[in-house]
């Protein structure tokens, strides 16, 4: 998604961002896999702000929002962009194993098996 609207010209990013705006349920998915830079990080905050008290937004993240700022290292936004994810949000803080590694640990016994 932001990679996109970096591509874009001006124009081209404000009719990206109206849609991310109003799209029924938008899903940022793995935020925190990559550092965001500051004008990736404002696009970010734009969108989410946009969004914010209107429309339904699903993030996904392996960070805590304690090392947000480890990905969004130097966001003057990262404060306000918190502040709306978190405000009225459902938080769920998955734990344990993860299934890909324990399918794949599944996987490799099966195979040494079949040997």
């Amino acid at each position: 998604m932001l990679d996109d609207l970096q591509r874009q010209t001006p124009e081209g990013r404000r009719r990206k961002i109206r849609a991310y705006a109003n799209i029924g349920l938008l899903c940022i998915d793995e935020v925190g896999y990559l550092s965001f830079d500051d004008k990736a990080a404002d696009l970010l905050h734009e969108v989410i702000n946009r969004r914010y008290e209107r429309k339904p937004l699903i993030v996904t993240t392996n960070k805590s929002f304690q090392e947000w700022s480890e990905v969004l290292p130097n966001a003057t936004c990262l404060v306000t962009l918190l502040d709306r994810l978190i405000h009225h949000a459902d938080v769920t803080v998955l734990e344990g194993k993860s299934y890909r590694l324990r399918e794949s640990e599944l996987e490799t016994a099966a195979r040494r098996k079949k040997k």
